[in-house]
């Protein structure tokens, strides 16, 4: 069974950087969607950054919100999914939880329905 555990948050003034870790374990194949989940006004949990794991080229997608200022990246070698976030802003004030599923797929799903493995969350907080 897959094991997500996310670290790194905190509280930031607006404009700020922040980087969120997860560390992954129980992963018994090469080929997962990994992305990074925030609750969303009034809505469920918002997909903003995903990745391929185990292709060359590791496509990797963002939501509008965050293109531009948020970056996802994974170490092999260290089992860790990384979100990069500059520049920001209040309204990225939220829990951020990172999830995980198998796939064959050439693209990765932004539904949080599709995504079976999840980390507890880590909670940023930027002020303005």
């Amino acid at each position: 069974q897959v094991q997500l555990v996310e670290s790194g948050g905190g509280s930031v003034q607006a404009g700020g950087s922040l980087r969120l870790s997860c560390g992954a374990s129980g992963l018994t194949s090469s080929y997962y969607c990994m992305g990074w989940f925030r609750p969303a006004p009034g809505k469920e949990r918002e997909g903003i950054a995903f990745i391929q794991t185990g292709t060359v080229s590791r496509g990797t997608s963002y939501s509008d919100s965050v293109k531009g200022r948020f970056s996802i990246s994974q170490d092999n070698a260290k089992n860790t999914l990384y979100l990069e976030m500059n520049s920001l802003r209040s309204e990225d004030t939220a829990t951020y939880y990172c999830a995980a599923r198998l796939t064959f797929s050439s693209t990765c799903p932004t539904t949080q329905y599709l995504y079976n493995s999840w980390g507890q969350g880590t909670q940023v907080t930027v002020s303005s």
